[in-house]
């Protein structure tokens, strides 16, 4: 199978879909591998990396060619002319949160395959959990650097100092996101509340981190309560394929103290915040009723070597089937990866991303054997 790596063209998206060491191991199964000239630079890699590594370099043109194309974010306005049926297109689409991506879709009739729906029977997320991971460590890393007073925030460090009260961190959600977020905050020695709605989850915490992680269970007041209290809040509520949930009401950003930060690592599905809107790294932030907002939708971004190979690592094997057995029979042949199949000739096929989208879902069996 011929597959194509172009480059990301969304703004300051400097990861590539695939390292040059997954490259190699393609050719080495007899596929071809077309990567956009230029297209690992921002990851660290070069031409010659993937050449190197048995690819063929062409232009944007060449890579989306190709029957399969993998990606790390979903295709831009500019990119939309690329999409026709004959096309399997394999990334993060987030389509809930980009209707306009959704449209372009479905007019376009290809399957469009997304790694933030790929799921386990025991409802895990193996494609999104390694870009939550970095994304829930960058969050504390980010937080703590808009604290410092030249954001024109509190002036505030983490961890405190030797008899001085260290920085209070809410976390809303303990999932990947919300869990890395919270360990990266107590390791910086700050005051860590971990809210969720799922107890067992808060428990696990809770025994992990024996006490230095406060856990809560989320509701209202709790959050009300929290929040009024807050220094840095990093929302991390995810709703697989759905647009997340707005848990943070406007009011309760009004109560907050002025200067405070919000961090909404959910905005890539709509944010979490009702007070955020989707920015970039470079214009990642903005004031609110005094609280300065950082809502970038493509976080990991900033540290792009590390979640190329973090990203890689976790989607090879998928796409190792995809190439190997044809896309209607790798996802007839596994229930997880049929799960990530969000369209098909112009219909939806994931129930969530469907139902988010005022839409109804198809069977992707159906229309991938017909």
């Amino acid at each position: 199978m011929r597959i194509g790596i172009p480059t990301e063209v969304k703004t300051a998206e400097n990861r590539v879909a695939m390292t040059p060491d997954g490259v190699r191991e393609l050719t080495a199964l007899g596929h071809e591998v077309v990567v956009e000239s230029g297209a690992g630079l921002g990851s660290s890699f070069d031409d010659g990396d993937f050449t190197t590594a048995g690819a063929r370099l062409g232009n944007a043109e060449d890579a989306w060619s190709c029957q399969l194309v993998c990606k790390v974010k979903e295709p831009q306005e500019s990119e939309f002319d690329y999409l026709r049926e004959d096309l399997v297109l394999f990334t993060y689409l987030h389509l809930a949160a980009y209707p306009g991506v959704a449209h372009a879709l479905l007019e376009s009739r290809c399957t469009g395959i997304a790694y933030e729906t790929v799921q386990t029977p025991s409802g895990e997320l193996p494609l999104l959990a390694p870009m939550s991971e970095v994304a829930g460590r960058i969050a504390t890393q980010v937080g703590a650097n808009l604290l410092e007073k030249r954001n024109g925030t509190r002036g505030i460090l983490l961890g405190g100092a030797p008899g001085v009260r260290p920085a209070r961190v809410v976390v809303i959600g303990a999932g990947h996101v919300g869990w890395n977020a919270a360990w990266i905050a107590q390791g910086m020695e700050a005051e860590v509340l971990l809210l969720d709605r799922n107890t067992d989850r808060l428990r696990w915490v809770d025994q992990i981190h024996r006490g230095r992680i406060m856990t809560l269970a989320s509701n209202r007041g709790s959050i009300e309560r929290a929040l009024a209290e807050a220094d840095l809040l990093i929302g991390a509520v995810l709703v697989a394929g759905g647009r997340a949930p707005v848990v943070v009401t406007r009011d309760m950003v009004a109560a907050m103290r002025q200067g405070s930060v919000i961090v909404d690592v959910a905005v890539d599905q709509g944010g979490c915040v009702e007070t955020t809107h989707e920015t970039t790294h470079s214009d990642p932030t903005y004031f609110v009723d005094g609280v300065l907002h950082y809502a970038v939708g493509n976080m990991p971004a900033a540290v792009p070597h590390t979640s190329t190979y973090a990203l890689t690592n976790a989607t090879f094997p998928f796409v190792v089937a995809l190439a190997e057995q044809g896309v209607a029979a790798a996802v007839r042949g596994d229930e997880v990866l049929r799960g990530g199949v969000n369209t098909v000739r112009g219909v939806y096929t994931n129930p969530a991303v469907a139902g988010a989208l005022a839409s109804q879902a198809a069977d992707p069996l159906e229309l991938l054997a017909s």
